[in-house]
């Protein structure tokens, strides 16, 4: 049993800020842990934390998804979103100021993302978080009251820059409660809210679609609708705790426990200073960019698939409704996939980038079906290559998790985290712009080889990536060290390059 003391050394307490904060409630001595408390502490915390982020992160998903859906119910006419040529026979569209409406809110993400991931570390989190979501609420429910093409650029500039925190604060909130092996799961729950509101989204969206009065068009009432749940996401927000060290769900025993168990990993806690040299050694690490390069490539998908996707099943001869519905399909790969690929890991150590890989290969394979088939009407081939899309989901939920679990020190978490989503606007505002409505007789070539292209340089930089944590691993396995040293360096903040005792997870 942990004896519960409550204090810390003076030395201890003087170096709070440039130490972890495990360090007020627990020694550089590991004590020993009751198996029972453990399995009641990550409980515990799966129940607080799980259900709510998942929903969360569904709905950053669903109001950037359901920008598609709302082009199909009138948006795009009543804000002048498509321009019809009269002057050419046939008449052609251009639907270049959809594709910009899409993709520029991944540049408000993309001013937001270092600076409110930082500001998130630096100040306690329910401080933050709670607040910049119930504005993100405010903002996106007033997509309602947007009437030009030009408001709604503004408008979703500015969403982008309120959620670029959302993703971010969940990676290191994982990384933060969850050892090495149980991150990936937890990694995989969250970011499975994309599958979960592709489906659940695309039903509410379907119901929309039934309004035939009111005072509103059927776009508007979607973002209400988005709006309002979105509310209620921040208000759990405003109870979140800063770190397992002040948890306020778990007994003064539990939180010793919640951190106890993370000394192994070697990963830290919390460390609300900013760290300059953690800065220079996170643009320095490899790790950072191949992780990034992966992250672009792999996610330029969902850039066209979320803004795109009904118009383009459209296409197959489909109705507006029909067409709704063919987001299920994309939805189940993901709920079905991605926490699959999060658990394998947990039974099965260093199988993170093969699976990464493996999931590649689907993607490369519906983009071909799509690309090559015949479309026809109402054909199978391209909707089975649409739904094979799906499994961009859990590829990206192994890059995140792959990025989390492999850096420590607070300050290169937050480094990593936010260049991991950097790198996902990047793929989000390259998406829309491969859409090009000119070549909508031929299938969208440019997409789909795009694509084709995208997912082959995320197998390289998978497999480029494997090799640098392998060796590294296999090098640090030959030092010998000093295991006692171990314990007592476990919460002192250091990065994974300055603590010898850190392992990479392949």
């Amino acid at each position: 049993m942990i004896r519960i003391d409550g204090t810390s050394s003076a030395s201890e307490r003087a170096q709070i800020t440039e130490k972890d904060a495990a360090l007020a409630v627990v020694s550089d001595v590991a004590q020993a842990i009751d198996p029972v408390i453990a399995k009641r502490v990550l409980r515990k915390i799966d129940l607080y934390f799980m259900p709510a982020m998942l929903i969360g992160y569904g709905m950053v998903y669903y109001d950037k998804a359901i920008l598609g859906s709302a082009s199909l119910f009138g948006m795009t006419t009543d804000l002048k979103l498509s321009v019809v040529d009269n002057s050419t026979t046939p008449p052609s569209v251009d639907t270049s100021r959809l594709s910009w409406a899409t993709s520029i809110f991944y540049f408000g993400m993309l001013a937001g993302l270092y600076p409110m991931t930082l500001v998130l570390q630096r100040f306690n989190t329910r401080y933050v978080l709670g607040p910049v979501v119930l504005i993100w609420a405010i903002v996106c429910a007033a997509t309602a009251g947007v009437t030009t093409w030009q408001g709604l650029f503004i408008q979703r500039f500015f969403l982008g820059v309120i959620e670029s925190v959302i993703p971010t604060a969940f990676m290191t909130t994982v990384s933060s409660y969850y050892t090495q092996k149980e991150q990936s799961m937890r990694q995989a729950w969250w970011f499975s809210g994309t599958g979960w509101f592709t489906i659940i989204g695309g039903a509410l969206n379907y119901g929309f679609g039934q309004i035939t009065s009111g005072s509103l068009a059927r776009w508007q009432y979607i973002y209400i609708l988005a709006g309002g749940l979105t509310f209620l996401f921040g208000l759990w927000c405003c109870t979140m705790p800063n770190s397992p060290v002040s948890a306020w769900f778990l007994t003064a025993e539990e939180r010793i426990v919640a951190v106890e168990r993370l000394r192994k990993g070697q990963t830290g806690v919390r460390c609300q200073k900013i760290k300059l040299d953690h800065v220079k050694e996170s643009f320095t690490d490899v790790k950072l960019y191949l992780i990034a390069i992966m992250m672009a490539a792999a996610y330029t998908i969902n850039g066209a698939i979320s803004g795109f996707g009904p118009l383009i099943v459209s296409t197959f001869g489909y109705d507006t409704l029909d067409s709704i519905l063919f987001q299920f399909p994309v939805g189940a790969v993901c709920v079905i996939f991605i926490p699959l690929c999060g658990y394998i890991p947990t039974v099965i150590p260093n199988t993170r980038i093969p699976m990464l890989i493996t999931c590649c290969l689907p993607v490369i394979a519906g983009c071909i079906m799509i690309w090559k088939s015949e479309w026809g009407y109402q054909p199978a081939t391209p909707v089975v290559g649409y739904a094979l899309t799906g499994f961009f989901g859990p590829v990206v939920s192994l890059i995140i998790t792959l990025g989390a679990s492999n850096v420590a020190g607070a300050t290169k978490k937050s480094i990593m985290a936010s260049s991991t989503f950097v790198a996902y606007t990047i793929g989000n505002i390259i998406g829309p712009q491969l859409v090009k409505s000119t070549t909508k007789a031929q299938h969208y070539p440019e997409l789909w080889q795009g694509m084709i292209i995208c997912y082959c340089i995320t197998i390289a930089a998978a497999i480029s990536l494997y090799i640098v944590l392998w060796r590294e691993n296999r090098h640090r396995d030959t030092l010998e060290l000093d295991e006692i040293q171990r314990d007592k360096i476990a919460f002192d903040d250091l990065t994974d390059k300055q603590n010898p005792f850190f392992r990479y997870a392949l």
